[in-house]
Order: structure tokens, then sequence, then C-alpha cells
């Protein structure tokens, strides 16, 4: 009976993983709860676990006496003698009883089963819990089983990873039964076991498979200084070469854009600039707000800000789309940037516009308002400015900075 409850003990120890002196103390201490239960917390015994031979031994300790008062942690001499009395042991020793699993009974041996299983459940937890606790931060790839409304879950090595909502790269579509990468973000205890989240929109995930794609960065030649990421739509990351004779952003583009491609797929078409680091804030800003043309940025380190004077044709590159392209520059330069605008001087415009070109944006009335008092061309209403066109009948501030807008950006068009 001991070898068969230790070899299903061993069994546990090899598909659970679980440590085989670990196993053992669990294996102890339930039998000890076994003791305690049938003899008493005051019983005094010994339990030995030998798992390489598959052997339980109970020993139970009591006192030789007279007359027993306590049966758990006593026994009369005439008993000592009825076993036979080979130490001829005599009032007063200690006398050590082998004990037979039997003899505790089913119920007591049900009960140590369950405290058993339940023993094991939460060593594997623990394991489950620590094997992620190492893998943070890094790269796993699992099995999409279900797509819940707001969570998807992933098998990994038979464990149940959790990869919320708003660790998802927005508007990517995910079937369930293909294999998806992410990495560990975080990993907490929970009631029914470890809650493992995982993460595809993290910048550590961005770093990972730039790591795993550019074999100089995973050696160290080149340092990922800064990542800047609005996941699913655009990311920007700085990097810097440690060996002179290595070109940075060209081994992380690479040949015809190859090693790029290959992270910009997995990020669902996510656009990555690639940028050199710079420790001079007013270099490092001016790369980060490419592909922009700047005319002069003004530094203050102590407040992290920077102001940034542009030509108002360059101001929407700037900015980016929904204002991507200046955000992510702050998230990367760590700088709070702001931008003057400077106006183009109306007669560097190469080529002027007819107004009648411009009646759809106008609009009817403010084009035959202008028609009207012989304004023919586009750069005809740049030069009157806001003073005259206010002669006009009609014309108040809120219409006149309108129509100067329209014209301006016609302009910038052209360009």
């Amino acid at each position: 009976m001991n070898f068969d409850i230790s070899e299903s003990f061993a069994q546990m120890v090899r598909e659970k993983g679980i440590d085989k002196d670990v196993l053992g103390g669990i294996i102890e201490d339930i039998f000890g709860m076994l003791v305690r239960k049938k003899f008493g917390e005051d019983a005094k015994y010994d339990v030995v676990v030998n798992m390489d031979r598959g052997d339980i031994e109970i020993f139970l300790e009591r006192v030789i006496v007279d007359q027993v008062q306590n049966p758990n942690t006593e026994i009369s001499i005439q008993e000592v003698n009825k076993k036979g009395n080979e130490d001829e042991l005599d009032i007063g020793d200690d006398y050590v009883e082998k004990l037979d699993l039997a003899a505790f009974g089913r119920r007591l041996i049900t009960l140590a089963r369950q405290n058993l299983n339940q023993k094991i459940r939460e060593i594997e937890k623990d394991i489950v819990f620590n094997e992620y606790k190492e893998l943070l931060g890094e790269i796993v790839v699992g099995d999409i089983y279900q797509i819940r409304k707001n969570d998807i879950l992933v098998n990994h090595n038979k464990n149940e990873l959790m990869l919320p909502r708003h660790e998802q790269i927005p508007y990517e579509r995910y079937k369930k039964g293909e294999t998806i990468r992410a990495i560990v973000k975080e990993v907490k205890k929970g009631n029914s076991g470890p809650l493992i989240i995982i993460s595809r929109s993290d910048n550590m995930f961005l770093r990972r498979l730039f790591e795993i794609e550019i074999p100089e960065i995973y050696d160290g030649i080149i340092d990922i200084k800064a990542i800047a990421r609005e996941p699913g739509e655009r990311a920007k990351i700085a990097v810097e070469s440690q060996d002179k004779r290595i070109d940075a952003v060209g081994a992380c583009v690479g040949m015809k854009g190859v090693r790029i491609h290959a992270i910009v797929r997995e990020l669902n078409n996510e656009n990555i600039d690639v940028i050199n680091y710079s420790e001079d804030p007013s270099l490092f800003i001016q790369r980060a707000l490419a592909p922009a043309k700047l005319k002069h940025i003004e530094v203050d380190q102590a407040e992290k800000k920077a102001v940034v004077t542009a030509d108002s044709d360059q101001v929407s590159l700037i900015v980016g789309r929904n204002g991507v392209n200046i955000r992510l520059a702050m998230k990367l330069t760590d700088y709070e940037i702001e931008i003057l605008r400077e106006e183009k001087p109306f007669e560097e415009y190469e080529e002027d516009i007819e107004l009648i070109d411009l009646k759809e944006e106008l609009g009817p009335e403010i084009y035959e308002l202008l028609i009207n008092h012989r304004y023919d061309t586009a750069l005809e209403v740049l030069t009157a400015g806001p003073e005259k066109l206010k002669e006009i009948e009609g014309m108040n501030d809120e219409k006149i900075n309108e129509i100067l807008e329209i014209i301006k950006a016609q302009f910038e068009e052209e360009e």
C-alpha cells in the first residue's frame, strides 16, 4: 500500500513538475495530520518519506506506564510485553511503534487524499506563477482558443493567458485557432490561479520584435534609446550605434526595408519611423518631427520645453494626421513642444490662383462679394489683408479669417 501511494506521488513529480523534496514535505505534513486526528494534538510521532524507494513509515512514540491515563501519549507495560518487548523496556522508557496505514481507516485516508489534492493544486499555481514571473517582458507564442467581448484567451504550454482589449492592437482581427505573439506584461495571483496578462500594444513588444529581427540590437551593437507608439497607427523609435562603422537606422530598416517590413506586418501595418538618437535636444527634436522642415528650435532643458518655428506649409507635417506626429515626438523626446507658425511672404508664391477656381471652397456668397469689390485672384485677397477686407459690407473678423485660411491652404496644396 505504501509503495502504491508513493508511486502515485512520483507520477505527480514527473507529470506536474513538482519538486521531489517539496512533495516529500507535503506528504509528511499530510500523514502527520492523520496521526494528530487519530491520536490527538499532543501525540509524539515521526513520518519518514523515502520517495526513491517508494516508502512511507509512520512512528508513534509513547511513554511506558503502569496505569494508562492518556492513551495518546502513554502505553501500559502489559501491552508492550504483549507486543513483544525485545529491547527489555521498562516503565518510564519511550516505546516507538510503527503504524500501519490501514489502521487509520477509510475516512481519514480520504481526508488525507483531499488535503493532498488541495496542496498539489496550490503548488501547481505557484509553479505557473513563478514560471511566468520569469518571463515578464518576454515574447510568448500561443494559440487563440477563445474570443470574448473584451478579452482574448490564449493557450500557451497548456496555460491560459489573457489579452485584454486595451492591450490589443486597435482594429486588429483575431481568429480562433490562429497563432499569436505577445509579451508577458503582468502576472498576478488570483483566487482560481495566476492571472497572466499579455500585450501587443506595449512599447516593450516593439522593442522585443526589434531584438528578434535585428541581430545588431540583440548583440548590443545598436541600442534602442527611446520608443513612442500609438499601436496600430504609428511608432517612432530612436536608435544609436556603438560602432561608428554601422549605420543604426540603415541596419534597422535593412536592405530594401526587409527587416522593418517584417515588424510592420507583425504589428498590423503600423508605420514605424526609425531615427538616430542624439544627446543634443535640438537635433533630437528636429529628427523626431521629421519629415517636417523646421526653421528654428528654442529649447528650455530645465523645463523640458521646446518652441519650434516653421513655415505655415510645414505645420501640418509637424502635427501629422490627428496630431499623431507631434504627440509621438513629445513622448519620444520627453519634451513639451509648442509650434510657432511663420507665414510665408506672398511674393514667394510662384503662381497665383484665379478666385473663380476657389468658388466652391469659399462659397457663392463670399465669392460674389470679393468679385464685386474687384478681387479677382487669391494673391490680391491676401495682399489686401484683413483691414482692407473689413471695408467690404457684410465682412467680419470671423469671415475674414476663414477666407484667408482657405486661400493659404490652397497655396500649400499647390506646393
